[in-house]
């Protein structure tokens, strides 16, 4: 009695992993092939409005949950501290307003007008992407920022 049972458990249990491994392969048949998924959408974000005649580059690309921002530079008198912070600011407005934010950042570009403000620059951009700050690159550049910018910065961001 015991053995019947026993054959009747494991027949049942061959049935219950066919009828699985079946719905397993119809599944895989269902999904559609990969050309048929959706594909991200690179979308242009602009400041204003409206979009400038013939712009020379783009402020912010999204792709997908990707965000691209542009070098942003400060171009007022100051010390490379307030251009950092006002910096970082106008990165933050920028990811913010697409739904992401500083702690998203995945990479950053630095570009100081002159190597001596680097830790000047460093004071400011500590803590500013969270616990755990993207990664970096910092270069000073020959000829300075366009603008007269102490420093510019881009990032790539995720949301």
């Amino acid at each position: 009695m015991a053995e019947k049972k026993t054959a009747e458990k494991a027949t049942s249990r061959r049935k219950m992993l066919t009828a699985g491994a079946a719905g397993a392969a119809a599944a895989v048949v269902a999904a559609p092939p990969a050309a048929a998924q959706s594909k991200p959408e690179r979308k242009v974000h602009w400041s204003g409005d409206k979009v400038p005649e013939n712009p020379l580059f783009s402020p912010v690309v999204t792709y997908g949950n990707l965000v691209f921002v542009a070098g942003k530079g400060a171009h007022f008198e100051g010390d490379i501290k307030s251009h950092t912070d006002h910096v970082l600011n106008t990165i933050q407005k920028e990811l913010e307003r697409v739904g992401s934010s500083m702690d998203k950042c995945l990479k950053c570009n630095v570009y100081l007008h002159d190597l001596n403000d680097y830790a000047g620059m460093n004071e400011v951009f500590k803590g500013r992407f969270g616990p755990n700050p993207p990664v970096r690159t910092t270069i000073a550049t020959y000829g300075g920022v366009p603008g007269d910018s102490l420093v510019e910065i881009d990032v790539i961001a995720f949301i």
